[in-house]
């Protein structure tokens, strides 16, 4: 098993004005002190602004790791603290954008959490950063850290370490299905599901659909 740790635990600060159609934005995430409970719809005391597209049980907890915002960091000429890009986790020992999907994470005192998804920038992750182009930025570099399910409630704190306990064998990982989906992988993906190995996200189905020509 592959330790790694959380490096901040992130939940909405404010709410921001956006010029979106919702109006606002919770993407405004930052570093909390002590345990945080997370329970089956993510971090107690966060919100989603546009819940339409965001939150609920396949994107319960949004992850990023330390080796992908210092690559961001130097990119942009500016820092990406926790929270920056509207994560829960920010984590490191481990990237979260090279996770396989259906991988697990177990934390101490029990808490599970398993990969769903990348995460698919939005209009509104681009006016937060507020650089050209970055939706297509974003999506080609396969730096998107990953989405995941609550299996098992608990509390997760800064400091902790935690295992990745569970990798499942048909190997798509999160941001090389981002950045270039084929349809091998789509395949792989539904073989798991088939198999009883995988549940894969119905926020993640119309994307496999649409790369088989299905959709």
């Amino acid at each position: 098993m592959k330790t790694a740790r959380i490096v901040a635990v992130c939940r909405v600060q404010q709410l921001l004005p956006d010029s979106g159609t919702v109006g606002v934005t919770a993407i405004d995430k930052r570093p909390v002190e002590g345990p945080v409970r997370v329970r089956r719809l993510g971090v107690y005391g966060d919100v989603q602004a546009d819940r339409a597209n965001h939150g609920g049980e396949n994107k319960a907890v949004y992850a990023y790791s330390e080796d992908d915002a210092a690559l961001w960091a130097r990119e942009l000429g500016r820092e990406i603290p926790p929270g920056y890009f509207g994560e829960n986790l920010r984590v490191e020992g481990i990237t979260a954008s090279r996770a396989v999907i259906g991988e697990r994470w177990r934390f101490p005192g029990g808490t599970v959490l398993e990969v769903t998804m990348p995460r698919v920038p939005c209009a509104t992750f681009a006016r937060r950063v507020g650089e050209d182009g970055w939706v297509k930025r974003f999506i080609g570099s396969g730096l998107c850290g990953a989405y995941l399910r609550v299996i098992t409630p608990g509390d997760l704190e800064a400091g902790e370490p935690f295992n990745v306990e569970h990798v499942p064998d048909h190997g798509v990982r999160v941001g090389e299905w981002l950045a270039d989906p084929t349809p091998a992988q789509a395949e792989a993906l539904l073989d798991a599901e088939a198999e009883g190995t995988l549940r894969i996200a119905s926020e993640l189905r119309p994307y496999i659909e649409r790369v088989l020509g299905r959709a």
